[in-house]
């Protein structure tokens, strides 16, 4: 008797870790691997024990922010990606909007623990999630690469922060790293819409690969080995490892242009996760060989 109770209390308990986890299942590859590796980069004060907790820091927020969009349209996940949560019947609207709100104080007590600059990022990002959510920021293209930008900073700023050994801050280039990844990021991340352009329509989204659907392609075709090269001039890279990351770009942008099928897209969008995941370790090249 007591080990079925058991095997029942853990079978639950698991059901709900894995409820949570695909609330952020998407967003692994895209933000939290990239974001993760950028902190690791980028930190001035980098303390091995911590380097699990810029990922932890970075998974709660996103984990605050994937609900609080979930929870706006679930109608729309039912068509356009039914293994979510809410659609796939796992979790109630209302259940995963009370999650949504309790994980604002957590998220913001966890980032007291790192200080001043972690607490303000999450503060930051908390106000964001809202306007991008609530306010229906995302309805509007610029406005969603804009706002999608600064939430990404504000995980790039946490994630640093926790790296770091105690009371840790983020120095001048840092900091430069962070605005100039948030500008790569809100001129680029439409590379993640054209795979949802279809369904985008259907509900009246506002994104640049609906509204200029040929401009944006070719938005991908120039600026990521533009942004190639000039993240790499920056950042001082080398000529062999410049011409090879430039090389990339040129591929992964092309490929936007050249084909334009949902599946292409898709794996389409995979290359500019990878390119997007390589320019966040530019810095972190810099500070190994010219930062002293």
């Amino acid at each position: 008797m007591f080990s079925q109770a058991l095997a029942v209390r853990v079978d639950s308990i698991a059901h709900h870790l894995e409820t949570v986890f695909l609330f952020t299942k998407d967003d692994i590859r895209t933000t939290l691997i990239p974001v993760t590796i950028f902190a690791l980069s980028v930190a001035p004060k980098y303390d091995p024990t911590h380097a699990l907790h810029a990922p932890l820091w970075i998974w709660f927020h996103l984990l605050q922010f994937t609900i609080a969009n979930q929870i706006q349209d679930p109608e729309e996940d039912r068509k356009n990606k039914p293994s979510r949560p809410i659609p796939a019947g796992r979790i109630s609207v209302s259940s995963a909007a009370d999650m949504r709100w309790v994980l604002v104080p957590v998220c913001l007590m966890l980032s007291l623990w790192y200080g001043t600059q972690a607490l303000l990022a999450s503060t930051t990002f908390a106000a964001f999630t809202i306007w991008y959510n609530e306010l229906h920021g995302d309805k509007m293209g610029l406005s969603k690469n804009v706002l999608t930008a600064i939430l990404s900073g504000c995980l790039e700023v946490g994630g640093i922060v926790a790296t770091g050994s105690s009371n840790s801050c983020i120095d001048e280039a840092g900091a430069f790293a962070v605005a100039l990844s948030s500008t790569v990021f809100a001129t680029t991340l439409h590379a993640q819409d054209f795979k949802d352009e279809e369904g985008d329509r259907l509900t009246g989204r506002r994104t640049l690969p609906t509204i200029f659907p040929k401009a944006a392609r070719f938005s991908m075709m120039f600026g990521i080995p533009l942004w190639s090269y000039g993240l790499s001039h920056i950042w001082k890279i080398d000529a062999l490892s410049t011409t090879a990351f430039v090389a990339y770009g040129a591929f992964v942008g092309t490929r936007f242009v050249m084909y334009d099928t949902v599946g292409a897209d898709k794996q389409s969008c995979k290359f500019y996760s990878l390119w997007y995941s390589l320019s966040h370790l530019l810095p972190g090249y810099w500070r190994s060989f010219y930062c002293v």
